[in-house]
């Protein structure tokens, strides 16, 4: 993954990029996916009337290298297409997917980025405490699937989910009462140095991961 900085860096059509890790179970987790792993990039539109398939849109969307790089090394891809449409906070002191309504009509399906830097002396409350919530989300009405993500190990978390419908979502969210006792505790102790929450309408998805696309026949 760190030889994909460089073509990254130097694409043009990307104002803001990530290179993520992954956990094992869907969400946070101490124990790396030394098997998945996870591109973020920011592009102000992206022309998919020319891609038929995943291969063709890595080209579009990272350029040769990354693409040749996959191909080569017959990597299972999934891919998917994002819209941000509510949300708040920074990600490295930027706002990378731009100002937000707070709140929108939209309630089809959505997808929701949670990303946090970890204050080293929080390391310890967040991770007691984030395990129990993980195996929640995954058996929540309306929940879809789910991706732990992270830029550095420990440090710098993000949970990437999708649901059903934003009200589904809430209802996980904010009635689950050892999910707002969380909420609650990273406001009181301030456990992060930083932090970013969006929503999303997802737009299209290429390809599959783990055998399967989990949004088949919900956009």
């Amino acid at each position: 993954m760190a030889l994909f900085r460089f073509p990254l860096f130097i694409n043009k059509k990307i104002s803001f990029y990530k290179l993520l890790g992954s956990g094992k179970n869907g969400t946070f987790d101490k124990h790396p996916d030394w098997q998945q792993w996870g591109i973020l990039t920011v592009q102000q539109s992206i022309e998919t009337s020319a891609v038929s398939n995943n291969t063709a849109l890595i080209k579009e969307l990272y350029g040769p290298f990354i693409n040749a790089w996959i191909k080569f090394f017959n990597c299972e891809i999934w891919t998917i297409l994002l819209e941000p449409i509510e949300g708040h906070g920074k990600w490295d002191n930027q706002e990378p997917f731009g100002p937000f309504e707070k709140n929108t009509a939209y309630d089809g399906p959505i997808a929701i980025l949670t990303r946090a830097t970890i204050r080293l002396s929080k390391l310890n409350a967040f991770w007691k405490n984030v395990d129990g919530i993980a195996n929640q989300m995954t058996g929540a009405k309306g929940f879809i699937t789910s991706l732990g993500v992270g830029e550095m190990p420990y440090i710098k978390q993000a949970t990437f989910s999708i649901w059903e419908n934003k009200e589904l979502m809430k209802q996980f969210a904010y009635q689950m009462k050892e999910h707002t006792t969380v909420i609650k505790k990273t406001r009181t102790e301030n456990w992060y140095s930083e932090e970013l929450f969006v929503r999303f309408r997802p737009i299209k998805t290429y390809g599959t991961i783990k055998g399967n696309d989990p949004l088949t026949g919900k956009l």
